[in-house]
């Protein structure tokens, strides 16, 4: 039994990681950009969008579709980021059990 006892040690303590990871990921935020940094979004946690910043040059009229695709692009550059950044939290947390059945993701 003395390798269940350390077994379930070894659960706590990675539930504990777990967590604290977690709260790290709700205040990790990154930013992704299109257009050489003419549109930058910035997404926290698991994808909340909490800014965007859009250069005053793309707001000329007929520019609406570039903007709009330029937005789309810079979100999709920040979430990369961002999954990046959790499967990183998540590779320390579970340590040799990443990505095994049953571990949980972000």
């Amino acid at each position: 039994m003395k390798n269940l006892g350390d077994l379930m040690k070894q659960a706590q303590a990675m539930q504990e990681k777990l967590q604290e990871a977690q709260a790290r990921l709700a205040e990790t935020q990154v930013q992704g950009t299109s257009g050489g940094g003419m549109v930058t979004v910035t997404l926290r946690g698991i994808g909340e969008l909490t800014r965007l910043d859009i250069d005053p040059t793309l707001m000329a009229p007929g520019e609406a579709e570039i903007l709009s695709d330029l937005i789309i692009a810079a979100h999709a550059d920040a979430r990369r980021k961002l999954d990046i950044k959790q499967g990183e939290l998540m590779a320390d947390v579970a340590g040799p059990f990443a990505g095994m059945p049953g571990m949980p993701k972000f």
